[in-house]
């Protein structure tokens, strides 16, 4: 934990608060999902607003998409990789034999609740400071009019133009193991003669691979 906080830049005076916020659900019932929740919501506004102040030229639509893309578990869970938190992760045996430490929902989840427990620890300005640290290298690149719409937005927003009937994604199976599951996405689109089908090794990039299928063919 000494090694995480330099990582953060920050020492926690409340050690078991730092404890908790790596403490997965399998491992007992003072689990991280609380401060989960709170950290989510300070992470969306630390970055909300270090966009609106930086970017003044830029328009609700362009903020949203790259906040968007700052905030989504694969980013979370890379950035938590580069933290190291899977080595200090707090698991259950069921979910160490498995692989947890490695899992992106895991990860991501434990980064939200430690940024809620710095919030708890140390206040508002220590929360901040801590996320733009961990968040330097992508705000440095960040270009938000050039945040392109994700396969999902824009296969809606093709649909509703046209009036016509949103689509509705399902998810048909999940193979593989714990730590590497595959997630089989069917995309309905009632413009297209047959549903789409399209794999991704989460729930959510299965969905945007078959968006992406299904809006491939209904523009060619």
């Amino acid at each position: 934990m000494q090694a995480l906080q330099r990582s953060l830049d920050y020492n926690f005076d409340d050690g078991e608060l730092c404890r908790r916020a790596l403490t997965h659900r399998s491992a007992g019932a003072r689990h991280n999902e609380r401060l989960e929740f709170l950290g989510d919501a300070l992470l969306g506004m630390i970055v909300a607003e270090y966009l609106f102040e930086t970017f003044p030229d830029a328009d609700e639509g362009q903020l949203t998409r790259t906040r968007a893309a700052l905030v989504n578990r694969e980013s979370l869970a890379e950035l938590a990789r580069g933290l190291a938190l899977g080595d200090v992760l707090i698991l259950g045996e069921g979910e160490q034999k498995s692989g947890g430490w490695r899992r992106d929902s895991i990860l991501a989840n434990t980064l939200e609740a430690l940024i809620g427990a710095i919030y708890l620890d140390g206040g508002l300005e220590a929360c901040r400071r801590v996320v733009r640290g961990i968040y330097t290298e992508r705000l440095d690149k960040l270009d938000p009019s050039a945040a392109a719409k994700d396969p999902k937005t824009a296969l809606q927003e093709y649909l509703q133009a046209r009036q016509r009937e949103l689509p509705r994604y399902e998810t048909t199976r999940v193979s593989g193991p714990p730590h590497e599951q595959v997630f089989t996405v069917t995309c309905h689109v009632d413009s297209l003669p047959a549903p789409v089908t399209a794999d991704g090794n989460s729930r959510r990039k299965a969905e945007q691979a078959a968006a992406r299928a299904a809006l491939r063919q209904l523009r060619s």
